[in-house]
């Protein structure tokens, strides 16, 4: 596989005019790092959660992202940013650099998972991933009752724009992680209703709107 930043951006996202941005999961990321580490963010955007976590954790920032618009933006926050594929061998990244891979909300719409889990994991002691749980209950109502492929987590697309390739469950991802080799540390799960907060992890596959999970080598 190539790094060529022309490949996997299917939709051709543009930042432009959305040059910072909040997500539930921010805080709790920001919760799961140490302060004055080392840390990767693959599919870093517009460099939203770089920057905070520099600004909250002193962190020494590196940031791999796909789309031009969101790497110029945060050469302008003056964050450490190239442009290419996260899916991929990361050539230029020695083995155990970081203290912290962060993959957030992207997982799902990388071509390679595996890969990206793997290199995750040669590069960081601890890998945070986050991604949008397909497998929510108003997911499989949605299909149940309109026969249809399902749009609740589809963020506004339909099935044929979206970005999101690869429509993984809780389960689906654990799969993945034991595949890889990597070990549940810490795992949070946000629910859909703001007065519930975080769900347990009781059922979490059913009810879990975005899952995050901190990650480490079994080895």
């Amino acid at each position: 596989m190539i790094d060529d930043p022309t490949i996997n951006n299917n939709r051709e996202y543009n930042y432009t005019g959305h040059e910072t941005q909040y997500r539930d999961e921010y805080p709790i990321i920001e919760d799961l790092i140490k302060p004055n580490s080392k840390v990767i963010d693959l599919g870093c955007g517009n460099g939203s959660l770089l920057q905070l976590l520099k600004d909250k954790k002193n962190i020494q920032e590196y940031g791999i992202e796909l789309v031009r618009s969101g790497v110029d933006m945060c050469l302008e926050k003056g964050l450490n940013v190239r442009q290419g594929s996260i899916d991929c061998h990361l050539s230029e990244i020695e083995d155990k650099q970081f203290d912290y891979a962060i993959c957030n909300v992207t997982i799902q719409m990388v071509m390679y998972p595996e890969v990206l889990l793997s290199e995750m994991k040669r590069i960081a002691h601890y890998q945070i991933i986050s991604f949008p749980n397909f497998a929510n209950w108003r997911n499989r109502l949605d299909l149940l009752l309109r026969g249809r492929m399902p749009k609740p987590m589809l963020f506004g697309y339909d099935w044929y724009n979206t970005g999101h390739i690869h429509q993984l469950s809780v389960k689906d991802f654990l799969d993945l992680a034991e595949k890889c080799d990597l070990t549940v540390c810490r795992q949070i799960h946000i629910g859909i209703w703001s007065w519930i907060g975080y769900i347990r992890n009781w059922n979490s596959n059913l009810f879990s709107t975005i899952s995050i999970y901190l990650l480490k080598d079994k080895l």
